[in-house]
């Protein structure tokens, strides 16, 4: 059984390590509230825009679309990963490196590079792709117009012909204790299959020709600006989690040393209560 000494270091390592997991949980919870707000208010402007918008394209000529709806043999793919810069978030960031593995088997044989949001996803994956860039600042910031730079780089290398698609792996925020690792093709645009229960019945002003080729870039730029906000809520809702249980965790092992540092300081006093008795005895007779 170890000293007296060790327990009494253990329980104040323990009691600092609760202190700081119940900060970090408190901070998350308060982030996370904001978060939560943008990509609940955000996430149905963005379904419904994209619907739109592969609605649209189902229905024009093949290359009245753009170039962005243009379907071609896939050689080259580009994955998008969208992980934290922090970690102490359970299992956020290892769930979008397995997926981003996932998702790359499936393409075998074929040129893989990654794109990386991200600073937890970069370290990892870095080691087995070909990393193009990283971007770590947009968390700083997120915005629409942050976004759209990453957004450009990606319709431009597409556009080009760099990569025949393009894919984003990234968690989406369901509730503080749920996030649904979601793989989006991001280009080219996936064409809305063809149902006989949707009826689509628009009057479109301009033309639809018009509107698919002004709409589609500020759409995907929305699509990924959904994707980020969704992946930034669900790090705060899984590191709140974590924390909480880290918490609880810490809190059980506390009193067990307490538990056990009482018995051995129990024992301590009888030992020693034991070899004074002896003593007198031994002087008595």
């Amino acid at each position: 059984m170890a000293n007296l000494k060790e327990i009494r270091n253990r329980i104040t390592s323990i009691s600092s390590t609760m202190q700081i997991t119940s900060a970090m949980k408190m901070v998350s919870a308060a982030k996370l509230k904001k978060a939560q707000d943008a990509i609940t208010e955000m996430r149905p402007y963005a379904d419904k825009l994209t619907e739109l918008l592969q609605s649209l394209s189902a229905t024009l000529d093949d290359n009245a679309g753009g170039v962005y709806s243009e379907q071609r043999e896939v050689s080259k793919v580009l994955l998008v990963p969208i992980t934290s810069n922090r970690g102490l978030c359970g299992g956020f960031n290892s769930s979008i490196i397995k997926e981003t593995k996932r998702v790359a088997t499936q393409y075998s044989g074929k040129e893989i590079d990654i794109l990386t949001i991200g600073k937890k996803g970069n370290d990892l994956l870095s080691k087995e792709f070909n990393t193009i860039e990283n971007n770590n600042e947009i968390f700083d910031d997120i915005t629409y117009d942050n976004v759209s730079v990453i957004a450009e780089k990606l319709m431009n290398l597409f556009a080009d012909g760099s990569y025949d698609k393009i894919e984003i792996v990234y968690n989406r925020f369901k509730n503080a204790a749920t996030q649904i690792a979601t793989v989006e093709q991001f280009l080219p645009i996936k064409p809305v299959e063809k149902d006989s229960n949707v009826v689509l019945d628009y009057i479109f002003e301009p033309s639809k020709n018009e509107i698919v080729l002004d709409l589609v870039p500020k759409s995907l730029k929305t699509q990924l600006l959904k994707a980020i906000r969704d992946s930034f809520a669900a790090e705060h809702g899984a590191r709140m989690t974590a924390m909480h249980k880290a918490t609880d965790n810490a809190t059980e092992l506390k009193n067990e040393l307490l538990l056990t540092y009482n018995k051995a300081r129990q024992a301590a006093i009888t030992n020693e209560i034991l070899e004074i008795v002896g003593g007198a005895e031994a002087l008595n007779n």
